[in-house]
């Protein structure tokens, strides 16, 4: 691509997307034709290629991502003010299953070193989180976390607070939501242990947390009620130090990649996202699947526009059906609250070249590649069945990490085009869908998709991620999130507040 200046996506397309700033009156190629640019248009932004009529389907990525509001001409910038979203609220679907694509697999390495639990799940860290049950105890939980790991230089991988956002005078379903979650963090297999920090009489307390959690091992996941004790600071410390006693015995053992799941996110995306970065990833799910393994795709509104072709890849009817479910069930929480369901594209977004939700959806579900849609997960739930999951959730980073931790990826591959240091408790690999990016944020990103662009070819580029995913597994790799801190969590909340 890197000659050109203009880049065609698929064959059925009506737009191509400018690889540099294009200035108005000059002559450049696209798809093998040579065209009259008759507006500036910005790195990352569409130009059209043919004459589209008000009311015609625009196309990208081989599927409509809208339809033209005005007449458009060959050479003409098509964004906000020439193309809207033809996208309108619940629907009904009609299951068309798709052919299995075989991938290929003979010869992808297909180990890597973790941590086995004792409920048969895999770990790629060796961690002791500090989990509040309520917001309250926030800062106990950093400060316990803080005087831990000065106490416990010998633990590589280190000790770690969660402060959050929830815990207490939530009702109903928001409260079982929050309880869900944090079950699913607390048990989650990249912490060797937990202390659980409660301050006593929030709703989710201990006492009414622990059965929600069911079966745990009681020498690594250890409770404190803070109003109980006199001194919380110093009983805390005691009982992570008898964590890490366990912890410290832990060894790395070499596990099938079929033990992995990968959780896929973007945020902060550009026009190229859905170009490089996110073709790139959904490389990576067509491997992992192929072997057995894991992916976990979340960011429901981002489906919208584009949820049959992931409809149509269900592995069965009763998937299919789970899949309508979660993409209308969706819809109507966006009723619910009297909002439309296509209020999406982030302003970022839009200033990076993308116009409508369909155009970002269609270029966001490409992380998942061609596999299977396996399952789907709720808050909280974790995935069990191998394959491509579908993952509730919102578009909005901080949550959507945070359900897939709950969810049980152990890692996070993490698409952006404009920018985005945010990280949670597992590791994120950062992926830049641009080189100008990796350039300019080296203590944010961790790969450059953007040399698809350039040089690289994808099966190349493909073999340089996966080694790097398997790196950071067997822990000869950290990322960025993990070298500079980006540790955070967020709770979906969905209620009323006391």
């Amino acid at each position: 691509m890197n000659s050109m200046t203009l880049y065609k996506i698929n064959p059925e397309d009506t737009v191509a997307v400018a690889l540099r700033d294009i200035a108005k009156g000059t002559e450049n190629e696209a798809g093998g034709r040579i065209y009259m640019v008759k507006d500036d248009i910005l790195f990352g932004h569409k130009m059209a290629l043919i004459p589209i009529k008000k009311g015609e389907a625009v196309f990208k990525y081989g599927n409509p991502i809208g339809h033209a509001i005005k007449d458009i001409e060959p050479g003409e910038w098509v964004h906000t003010h020439n193309l809207g979203t033809s996208l309108h609220e619940k629907d009904s679907y009609e299951f068309n299953p798709e052919p299995v694509r075989n991938i290929d697999i003979e010869g992808v390495p297909s180990v890597f070193e973790g941590y086995r639990r004792w409920d048969g799940s895999v770990g790629i860290r060796n961690e002791i989180w500090v989990i509040p049950t309520v917001s309250c105890v926030n800062h106990t939980a950093a400060r316990l976390a803080e005087l831990a790991m000065a106490n416990h230089l010998e633990l590589e991988d280190g000790i770690y607070a969660f402060p959050h956002n929830a815990g207490c005078s939530q009702l109903g379903n928001d409260e079982i939501m929050t309880q869900n979650i944090l079950s699913g963090v607390v048990k989650h297999p990249n912490a060797g242990g937990v202390l659980l920090v409660g301050l006593g009489c929030e709703h989710i307390n201990i006492e009414r947390f622990l059965p929600v959690l069911g079966n745990y091992d009681k020498s690594r996941i250890k409770t404190l009620n803070t109003q109980d004790v006199e001194d919380e600071l110093a009983e805390g410390l005691k009982l992570i130090d008898a964590i890490a006693d366990v912890v410290s015995r832990d060894k790395r053992e070499q596990m099938h990649v079929s033990k992995l799941k990968l959780g896929m996110k973007c945020g902060g995306s550009d026009a190229f996202s859905g170009v490089t970065a996110n073709p790139l990833c959904g490389q990576i799910s067509n491997r992992l699947c192929g072997l057995g393994g894991t992916v976990i795709l979340t960011e429901v509104p981002e489906m919208f526009g584009a949820e049959m072709i992931l409809m149509n890849r269900a592995k069965d009817v009763a998937t299919f059906n789970k899949v309508v479910s979660l993409i209308n069930n969706f819809k109507q929480y966006y009723i619910d609250y009297g909002q439309p369901i296509y209020e999406n594209p982030s302003p970022g977004n839009k200033s990076g070249g993308i116009t409508t939700l369909e155009e970002k959806s269609l270029g966001c579900i490409q992380k998942g590649g061609s596999a299977v849609v396996t399952d789907t997960l709720g808050y909280g739930q974790k995935s069990t069945v191998p394959g491509l999951n579908l993952a509730i959730g919102p578009g909005n980073d901080n949550v959507s990490i945070t359900n897939l931790l709950a969810n049980g990826a152990q890692m996070l591959l993490f698409t952006t085009g404009r920018g985005n240091p945010l990280g949670t408790a597992i590791p994120a690999i950062k992926i830049s869908s641009n080189s100008k990016m990796y350039s300019c944020k080296k203590r944010w990103i961790d790969f450059n998709a953007g040399a698809l662009m350039e040089r690289t070819k994808m099966d190349e580029l493909s073999n340089e991620l996966w080694k790097s995913i398997l790196d950071v597994a067997s822990g000869r790799m950290k990322t960025q999130n993990e070298i500079n801190g980006y540790r955070e969590i967020m709770i979906f909340k969905n209620g009323v507040m006391l």
